[in-house]
């Protein structure tokens, strides 16, 4: 449960039209959490297909074959979604549904499902912004190593290429990956997530192989669509110290430069940040030469996912970082159910941190939101804490942009409730609550307040 801390105060001083007229409004979701239809019209399996069936690696052994059904529902969601008048919908695309084996042979059915779902975008007047990759690896290529296997930068880029071909003419705004350091490093290092590696091999291979692969991404896009709209998003939090003890400040920035600095660095011709953590040293031995060459790319905008902020302390036993995080219920701070503290000022820094990097031309909050025990009751979702969580955080991302830092867009996570990875159904991050029996949806009073405030 959260804490009962007040969210100091629940009046917004601000609208819509503050924040300009070319600024990007959205909502946001992904494949493997919303679909279902897992084995449905010649879609292969994923590595969470196989990762779900193993018994107690999701909360309550809850699996996504079924989710929101969106396979089968998306008319009626993006019909909510028009009746939200949210312009912008983030949604990716399903590798294993489109090439079932990875490579090769193309399920006719899976292009003309997402052909489905962006004509009704655009019969609806909705912009359709794609993720290529949000983590639903399909299984056959996680069986030749997956994103261990540097052979994934050319399955990679067939993959692009088939679908960047598929929907160029319907297409301007497109994700390369999303949130690599999580998927990276939950599911290649810890083996909290698909596919359940462990070990720092596993992780500085995979990491390597998704660094290069944003790269080459971004650049087939750009070669079969040239005026294409093309980034990358990054999951980052505030990191803040324990104590003003320098055991602790030096925590801070290694903790830092791994969950905020490693992937976009990179890119930006700055390399790996082995200075501040020198067991990154060890990914040479992955790289070929070029590679810092081929790293480099120019992205058009990038996508930050931002919904709270860290408290580490110096640690002795973890390996590594020598750091630790202090998880908020041990702070008596005011935390959502998955945990995170709520501070929306951790949104204003981490625009003001990206915007310090020369390379960086466009920033826009492709996640933000959270996670509240909501209950559907005569048919309402009073879900104040969420309503009040996103007025606080966007109160924040307008104080940037009056600051003249570089932020173009604001996208909600998440339209509806879904399968939420390794936590299963009880995290509840969606505007649209769903009764997972019945598949009903209901808009919670935070859809409500969003749809009002866009509709000035």
């Amino acid at each position: 449960m959260t804490h009962n801390k007040n969210q100091n105060n629940n009046t917004i001083t601000y609208n819509k039209t503050d924040f300009g007229e070319d600024f990007a409004w959205g909502i946001s979701s992904s494949a493997l959490q919303t679909e279902g239809a897992f084995n449905e019209d010649g879609k292969g399996l994923s590595i969470w297909d196989e990762f779900a069936n193993k018994k107690s690696k999701i909360f309550n052994n809850d699996s996504p074959a079924v989710a929101c059904n969106f396979y089968n529902n998306y008319k009626k969601d993006i019909a909510l979604l028009k009746q939200l008048g949210i312009p912008h919908f983030r949604f990716s695309l399903s590798w294993s549904r489109i090439l079932p084996n990875g490579t090769g042979n193309i399920n006719q059915q899976g292009l003309d499902f997402y052909h489905n779902v962006i004509d009704t975008c655009i019969e609806f007047g909705i912009t359709p912004w794609i993720t290529l990759y949000h983590w639903d690896l399909p299984l056959e290529l996680e069986k030749k190593g997956g994103w261990t296997n540097r052979n994934i930068i050319d399955w990679f880029q067939e993959y692009v290429e088939v679908c960047v071909n598929a929907f160029k003419n319907k297409v301007k705004h497109w994700m390369v990956l999303n949130e690599p350091m999580v998927f990276t490093g939950a599911g290649y290092f810890l083996g909290v997530h698909a596919p359940g590696k462990k070990g720092l091999g596993n992780f500085l291979s995979a990491m390597h192989h998704a660094v290069l692969c944003q790269a080459i991404g971004f650049k087939t896009i750009k070669k079969i669509q040239p005026d294409s709209e093309v980034g990358t998003t990054f999951s980052c939090s505030y990191i803040t110290p324990h104590s003003a003890s320098e055991k602790d400040k030096r925590a801070v920035a290694k903790i830092d430069a791994l969950l905020n600095r490693a992937f976009i660095e990179p890119s930006l011709g700055l390399g790996y940040p082995t200075d501040t953590i020198p067991f990154l040293k060890k990914i040479k031995k992955y790289m070929r030469p070029g590679d810092e060459e081929l790293m480099k790319v120019d992205f058009d905008f990038i996508g930050i996912q931002n919904y709270t902020r860290e408290v580490v302390a110096h640690s002795y036993y973890i390996p590594f970082l020598n750091a630790k995080l202090i998880p908020a219920d041990k702070r008596k701070v005011y935390y959502t159910q998955m945990d995170w503290e709520v501070y929306p000022e951790a949104i204003y820094e981490m625009i003001k941190k990206y915007n310090e990097y020369k390379g960086i031309k466009k920033i826009i909050i492709t996640e933000n939101g959270a996670s509240f025990p909501d209950e559907a009751i005569e048919n309402m979702v009073n879900d104040s804490d969420r309503k009040h969580f996103i007025q606080h955080y966007l109160e924040q991302v307008l104080r940037a942009k009056k600051e003249e830092k570089k932020v173009s867009g604001y996208f909600v996570w998440s339209l509806t409730d879904n399968f939420e990875w390794a936590e299963g159904y009880r995290q509840r991050f969606g505007l649209i609550y769903i009764d997972f029996k019945t598949q009903k949806r209901i808009i919670k009073e935070s859809g409500k307040w969003y749809k009002d405030f866009l509709s000035v």
